[in-house]
C-alpha cells in the first residue's frame, strides 16, 4: 500500500472501494455528474483542498474529463494535481455492458497501472501511513453524536462550529475530520459544546 499526503478524488463508490485497497489517504467521491449541482461536497473539496491537496483520478473517457475539468477550474492552481490512467479496451466484471466508449474505467484497470498513474502525478509520498490517531464511529457513539437521542442535535452544532455543511451526514463528518482534523482539536471542540450545555 502506498501511502499519500493528497485526498484523492474519484467518481463513483466502486472506483472509492478500488482506491482504499491501494492508497492510504482519503477518498472522495463526487457522485459523477451530480458534483455539479452539489454545492456542499464542492466546498468540501475545496477545504480538503486547501489543508492537503487533491489528486483527481477520474475514468478517461469523455465523462471523466468532463468532471475533472470541472474540478480543474473549481479547485485554485497549485491545490489539485491529475492522475492519468489509460484507455483500457473491456468492461468491468460486476457489469453486463461495457462503457459507451468500451474502456475500463477507475474501478476496472489493474492496480499497478493506478500505482503507477498516481506515481506520475507528482503526488507527495509518506514513508508510512497517517499515525495521527484517527477519530471512530466509536468515538462518535461515546460524544453523543451518533446513536443516542438528540445526537443529530449535536452533530449540527460541531457542523457550526467547524463552519461545515448542516446536511452532512455522521459518515461524511466522520471521514471529513479524519482529514483535515486532528483528534485532540475536534474532541476540544465537542469538550467545549457539552460544557454549553451544561
Amino acid at each position: 500500500m502506498i501511502h499519500i499526503r493528497e485526498a484523492i478524488i474519484v467518481e463513483g463508490r466502486y472506483d472509492v472501494n478500488k482506491i482504499k485497497q491501494i492508497v492510504d489517504t482519503v477518498v472522495i467521491e463526487t457522485g459523477g455528474f451530480s458534483i455539479f449541482n452539489n454545492r456542499e461536497k464542492l466546498a468540501l473539496i475545496r477545504r480538503i483542498a486547501a489543508e492537503r491537496g487533491i489528486l483527481v483520478l477520474t475514468d478517461s473517457d469523455g465523462a471523466g474529463f468532463v468532471i475533472r475539468n470541472y474540478l480543474r477550474g473549481a479547485i485554485p492552481k497549485g491545490r489539485v494535481k491529475h492522475a492519468y490512467i489509460p484507455q483500457i479496451a473491456g468492461k468491468e466484471r460486476r457489469k453486463a455492458r461495457g462503457s459507451r466508449e468500451g474502456t475500463l474505467g477507475v474501478e476496472g484497470v489493474p492496480d499497478d497501472v493506478i500505482v503507477r498513474a498516481i506515481a506520475n502525478a507528482g503526488v507527495e509520498c509518506l514513508d508510512s501511513a497517517d499515525d495521527r490517531p484517527k477519530i471512530t464511529k466509536a468515538d462518535f457513539y461515546a460524544w453523543g453524536l451518533s446513536g443516542a437521542p438528540g445526537s443529530e442535535a449535536r452533530r449540527k452544532r460541531l457542523l457550526r462550529a467547524l463552519a461545515l455543511p448542516q446536511h452532512m451526514t455522521a459518515n461524511a463528518l466522520l471521514e471529513f475530520i479524519n482529514a483535515v482534523a486532528d483528534y485532540e482539536q475536534v474532541r476540544k471542540v465537542i469538550a467545549q459544546l457539552a460544557q454549553s450545555d451544561e
